[in-house]
């Protein structure tokens, strides 16, 4: 029996998963009457992506024996599929009228069993057609639950090949106790011109993906990395003017790049240093304590590392995307982030083990560790709580030991070598301190500035530009994973991704130099929270789709929608922090290049 989950629908819906697009294991060909296996997926409330169940969890036809199950790749297992054969005789190019599957004897337990899975909307993966329908009863009030006992497989080929499988049906019974049911099946084969290679298509939804607000918004976001670059070129020019004095023209340059609008709002900005140009400014006078050792170093060198590490992941994922077509495969995306998360980690080890030698750090082997694992068990945590989850629903989304083994085996063996190789060869390479301004013994005093100065506010506020550069696409991701449309666009999140990591960065830079010039050099962490509070309004607007955009319903669909959410936005903001940091210290050295330090 399945759990009860409330439902806001009415329809009830199958699909029937046809192993390779209903083709051969080896090759995708046929020839005439070889036998063609259909295989049955997984089933749940058509409102609740995540909560999907075996086939057989409702009382259908079961096949005789042992029917023969399929467990596809790493990434087929954690979506959480379970593909069984359903001994339904299927033929290459054979057409089959009414064929019987079995007589459904309809008792007090089954009745109950559909009639839940119709009021709760239960679908089939895939292809998807009606199975069971409310109908209004002229005798009460009440809704009359009936299934349809005609199914009808309408397969498409070209040659020996098979191009697109649909499912309908029809023939509705009244679900009543103590009745027998004849389900029956149809195959009709029809021939098509559309490729092999073409074959996917017709599940790709171009008007929405393709929609002008989609390409609105790369412009609108490219317009903004425009006007923030022009921003920061201004405060780069403040406090380089010497090095760039020899370059006349530079305000009838700047006013060709922006607008008059962007250059009244750089003007707001600047009046916040209340600081004239001819003036010694704050940062300057802070030049001994700039450079310190920002505190929780071991923490900071982990984050920076890993964000590091998810940013090159994420490009390597979406060029594999658009190269390869992953979407195409099921569980291709996930199999490939795994893999490619094992093998940049690297990059990780590196990247913080030379922050963490040259900031004089001195327990490398502990940053090395929590390097290696910092976001990998922080997934792992809210992954078990929601395995857990799964396996009290019985749900097919509960991972299976075996896959959990396998997953830990690529990161004992492939990732944490990967991340301690890299911390090695950071602290030699790149682990020798060389800032270009000596640390003072004693720190400096901070003065007390006005609220807006605060790290607190820099940090809050520095994440609304990069939120806004990816607002829309996160729209069309978030509508994508939870509600069965396939992403393709991998060439707009590639733009919107770039646009991200530029506006992150010159967020963070004018943060930085907001603090600096408020005479507070604590920016290390500063930077950090400013340019990762993007994933904290990622967040907030997960929850307004959650409540305005979907029609999810009951604890476990709410504990995977959000656990999900908040394990996304963990990186989002560990990736955003790490290129926020890297971007401001790049800042700081490079505007204290050209004091004189005492």
């Amino acid at each position: 029996m399945l759990p009860s989950v409330r439902s806001f629908s009415l329809l009830i819906f199958s699909l029937f998963f046809f192993s390779l697009a209903f083709a051969s294991e080896s090759d995708h060909k046929y020839q005439l009457d070889d036998l063609v296996t259909l295989w049955v997926n997984k089933v749940g409330p058509y409102n609740n992506p995540q909560e999907t169940y075996n086939y057989y969890s409702l009382p259908f036809c079961q096949p005789s024996g042992n029917a023969a199950h399929k467990w596809g790749g790493l990434g087929e297992v954690l979506g959480g599929n379970e593909l069984i054969d359903s001994q339904i005789k299927v033929e290459f190019q054979k057409n089959v009228d009414k064929s019987p599957i079995c007589d459904l004897e309809l008792d007090a337990e089954k009745v109950k069993q559909f009639k839940h899975a119709i009021e709760n909307t239960y679908w089939f993966e895939f292809f998807m057609g009606f199975v069971g329908e409310l109908r209004p009863d002229k005798n009460n009030d009440n809704n009359k639950q009936m299934i349809y006992t005609h199914k009808i497989i309408n397969v498409k080929y070209n040659g020996d090949q098979i191009i697109h499988v649909n499912l309908t049906q029809d023939n509705p019974k009244p679900l009543e106790v103590g009745k027998k049911l004849d389900m029956v099946y149809s195959v009709k084969w029809t021939l098509t011109n559309i490729t092999f290679a073409r074959r996917f298509d017709v599940y790709l939804d171009y008007p929405f993906f393709e929609h002008q607000i989609h390409w609105f918004s790369i412009f609108n976001s490219f317009m903004m990395v425009i006007f923030l670059t022009g921003l920061v070129s201004m405060i780069l020019m403040r406090t380089l003017r010497n090095d760039y004095a020899k370059y006349a023209r530079e305000d009838d340059d700047l006013e060709t790049l922006v607008t008059l609008s962007q250059l009244l709002f750089i003007y707001v900005f600047f009046l916040l240093m209340e600081r004239d140009v001819s003036e010694e400014s704050g940062w300057k006078l802070i030049h001994g304590d700039v450079f310190r050792s920002p505190r929780n170093l071991v923490i900071l060198s982990a984050v920076v590392g890993t964000g590091a590490q998810l940013v090159m992941l994420v490009l390597l994922v979406i060029l594999l995307a658009i190269i390869g077509m992953l979407y195409i495969g099921r569980g291709a995306i996930v199999t490939t982030f795994i893999v490619c998360y094992a093998l940049t980690s690297f990059i990780s080890g590196y990247v913080s083990g030379g922050l963490y030698s040259r900031n004089g750090g001195k327990t490398w082997i502990k940053s090395m560790i929590l390097t290696a694992s910092l976001f990998p068990f922080m997934c792992f945590g809210i992954g078990f709580i929601l395995n857990t989850i799964a396996i009290f629903y019985g749900s097919l989304a509960a991972i299976p030991f075996g896959t959990m083994v396998v997953v830990f085996i690529i990161w004992a063996f492939i990732s944490f070598p990967l991340a301690l190789l890299g911390t090695v060869v950071g602290r030699n390479w790149s682990g020798a301190p060389n800032n270009p301004c000596r640390v003072k013994t004693i720190p400096r005093p901070i003065p007390e500035k006005k609220w807006y100065l605060t790290p607190s506010v820099v940090s809050l506020m520095g994440g609304l530009l990069p939120f806004g550069s990816i607002f829309i696409e996160m729209y069309f991701v978030f509508t994508s994973f939870w509600n069965y449309k396939v992403y393709y666009v991998y060439g707009f999140m590639l733009l919107v991704f770039l646009i991200l990591i530029i506006v992150t960065i010159c967020v963070t830079i004018v943060g930085t130099y907001f603090l600096l010039n408020a005479e507070n050099y604590h920016w290390q962490w500063t930077s950090f929270f400013s340019a990762a509070s993007t994933a904290v309004y990622v967040y907030l607007y997960s929850i307004y789709y959650y409540y305005v955009k979907t029609k999810m319903s009951g604890f476990f669909q709410t504990s995977f929608y959000f656990g999900y959410t908040l394990m996304f936005c963990l990186g989002l903001g560990i990736l955003c922090g790490a290129v926020g940091y890297l971007g401001s210290t790049l800042f700081v050295r490079r505007i204290y290049r050209n004091i004189k330090c005492d």
